[in-house]
């Protein structure tokens, strides 16, 4: 598929389909677009900072804003705030309702925002992009994430993927994507370089997720492995590290291991457009 993402991007409409956004680093990324890119203006919508529960906000809540960000004709593109989860609770909801606006724009995150992006690149509605999102002002060196970002939405491809090749691409966190296989928000990525990250997860645990996944997935041009964060240590070692658990069900399946990919829940995370895009 081919994805013509317009830039430069001036308007971004920011709301959290998942979890809730501290106010304090919705004021630090404003503050750093407003300083060094002036020619974006960014709009957090009020309900990044509802907190219900787990959720930024109900599910009709977090609904309401996406569609309202999504629907609005004045924006080019919105921004999730946060990941976490929860946005698969409303993406079949908002994909049905989104309107000829939504498909007009680019949509820019990751982690479980996954599921937006997936259902959105199966719909063909907007263009979907893994990127930093507002919640990586958190991190040590979050700042660095935070115009990789803003400097790619005004024309900068500085800070995409450095090993992007001529075949179409999607990023994906793996656990999400698992999640994602054999449901109505699965794309269809025959053909595509898989590109994949996680974290958080024991190394038993991405073994079965990429079982799991390598008996969904069609034929794809290959896969490459991004960052592996915060991998807890179980009571006994799995006796593989997360690129030989790769390894091991691309040759068991006959994907191509294309190598790493600098992707994943770092300040480092790079930006793949989903697609090719034209």
């Amino acid at each position: 598929m081919v994805l013509d993402v317009h830039r430069p991007i001036r308007k971004v409409a920011i709301c959290a389909p998942a979890t809730p956004l501290k106010r304090k680093y919705a004021e630090a990324v404003s503050q750093l677009a407003a300083d060094e890119f002036p020619d974006i203006e960014l709009t957090f919508h009020e309900q990044c900072f509802v907190e219900e529960g787990h959720f930024a906000g109900r599910d009709e809540v977090r609904l309401a804003a996406l569609l309202e960000c999504a629907n609005d004709p004045a924006f080019d593109a919105v921004w999730f705030a946060k990941g976490g989860y929860g946005s698969n609770r409303i993406a079949a909801d908002f994909i049905g309702r989104a309107q000829k606006a939504a498909g007009e724009k680019t949509y820019v995150g990751y982690s479980d925002l996954g599921f937006v992006l997936g259902a959105l690149y199966r719909a063909g509605i907007g263009k979907p992009v893994h990127a930093p999102m507002p919640v990586d002002m958190k991190r040590e060196g979050g700042d660095a994430a935070i115009r990789r970002t803003l400097a790619w939405m005004c024309g900068d491809d500085g800070g995409l993927e450095p090993r992007l090749s001529e075949k179409p691409v999607a990023a994906f966190n793996l656990y999400t994507l698992a999640m994602m296989a054999g449901t109505q928000f699965m794309p269809n990525l025959e053909g595509h370089e898989l590109l994949i990250e996680e974290v958080g997860e024991y190394e038993y645990a991405i073994d079965r997720l990429l079982f799991h996944l390598a008996e969904n997935l069609p034929a794809l041009a290959g896969i490459r492995l991004g960052e592996v964060t915060a991998v807890p240590e179980n009571d006994r070692p799995f006796g593989a590290n997360p690129e030989e658990i790769v390894r091991y069900w691309c040759e068991r399946y006959g994907i191509e291991y294309l190598g790493r990919a600098a992707i994943g829940h770092t300040a480092a995370n790079r930006i793949v457009p989903f697609g090719l895009e034209g």
